[in-house]
């Protein structure tokens, strides 16, 4: 017997409610997924700024940004800005054959510092940091410099140009460290020029013979340890440096690396 007008109406209907509550759960699980796939994009994009904070607080703390283990300022950058010597060091004492504080005889030397044959003027306070400038006295002296690569320059939070590791990886140093802190801003304000030791964060027994060349002004935070120890000024050349060496920037652009122009010390002389 052929269905009636009724039994088709309600198969109709059937068919239809089947479809519509198909499309309402093809709906709901749509949304479903749009939620989970935004809790999870919400959760990456979380994290990722905590990477981000984090790496900017790592580079902050490291002062002259600090590298790692190696005489140097951070921007801690990184960090505090701030400078880190790369040999280790135990806190609170020298450590090997450091340079006796007599060698800078309480007074106020000159010399040249030669960096890509661009002579720069320093002055060293052998008053206000007889340890710091004895030991570069020394090293200058014995041509422990000679031949070694500026390995470092920030160009954000600080300004700085970090030299004197023989290895040029911010790590090495003379085989002895020594302290404190000497001659350090009570501000924490280093003007352009300023020639200052680099150290490990929070340990002012870390320094040895990476220093640093503030080439703009840059306030660099204290830790533990105290400021950074300033041992003199470079007093002419900067401008050179500068346009040479500081505008080329470091390797691919970065705020915080290798120098992308070269720039290796030919010659320190002090008298």
């Amino acid at each position: 017997m052929a269905p009636s007008n009724q039994e088709r109406a309600a198969r109709e209907a059937r068919t239809r409610l089947r479809e519509y509550q198909a499309r309402q759960q093809a709906h709901t699980e749509r949304i479903r997924r749009r939620t989970r796939d935004n809790v999870i994009a919400a959760v990456v994009v979380v994290v990722l700024i905590a990477g981000v904070t984090a790496a900017q607080l790592f580079y902050f703390s490291g002062g002259p940004g600090a590298p790692a283990a190696s005489s140097a300022p951070t921007a801690t950058p990184a960090a505090t800005d701030a400078p880190a010597d790369g040999d280790d060091a135990a806190e609170g004492q020298n450590t090997g054959d450091v340079p006796p504080t007599s060698l800078a005889e309480g007074r106020d030397w000159t010399g040249t510092m030669t960096i890509n044959d661009i002579p720069l003027g320093i002055t060293l306070d052998g008053a206000a940091a007889p340890q710091a400038v004895s030991a570069f006295i020394a090293q200058a002296q014995s041509g422990f410099f000679t031949g070694t690569s500026c390995h470092r320059l920030t160009t954000s939070g600080i300004f700085v140009l970090q030299c004197g590791d023989p290895t040029g990886t911010g790590t090495g140093g003379p085989g002895y460290s020594y302290g404190p802190v000497e001659n350090a801003p009570a501000d924490d304000v280093y003007p352009a020029g300023t020639l200052a030791m680099a150290r490990q964060g929070g340990n002012g027994y870390s320094m040895g013979s990476q220093f640093f060349i503030v080439y703009d002004d840059s306030t660099i935070p204290s830790d533990a340890a105290g400021g950074y120890t300033v041992l003199g000024q470079v007093t002419s050349g900067l401008d050179q440096l500068d346009s040479s060496v500081i505008a080329a920037g470091a390797v691919d652009g970065a705020p915080d690396g290798k120098p992308a122009a070269a720039a290796v010390i030919t010659d320190v002389t002090v008298q």
